[in-house]
């Protein structure tokens, strides 16, 4: 059975850091693209950034130039490194794989509180 561990979440200050980890443990075939997803309360989950097996990345306009997504593919991992927090920033920060098999897997949320 397929899992994404996530870690990393956590309250912060406004113009704080958190970096966020996801990693798989299982039998997962290639993993295609990975991404990094958030909902804040009352609000649909969105997109926050996405990267590709060669390490092309895109991201949200609201978080372009404050966070960096990257990946390693040996070990099933992807990060989301957050910088300049804001309260806005705060969420339940989803990863996100989806395998060349057209598979999906969610992991199981983690918060993330930007506040003074």
């Amino acid at each position: 059975q397929v899992q994404l561990v996530e870690s990393g979440g956590g309250l912060v200050q406004p113009g704080g850091s958190l970096r966020l980890s996801c990693t798989a443990s299982g039998s997962i075939s290639s993993i295609a693209n990975m991404a990094w997803y958030r909902q804040a309360p009352g609000s649909q989950r969105e997109l926050v950034a996405t990267v590709t097996p060669g390490g092309s990345t895109n991201y949200a306009g609201s978080v372009k130039g404050r966070f960096t997504i990257s990946r390693d593919n040996a070990k099933r991992t992807v990060w989301l490194q957050m910088n300049s927090l804001s309260p806005e920033d705060t969420a339940v920060y989803y990863c996100y794989y989806r395998t060349v098999l057209g598979n999906d897997y969610w992991g199981q949320g983690t918060q993330v509180t930007v506040s003074s």
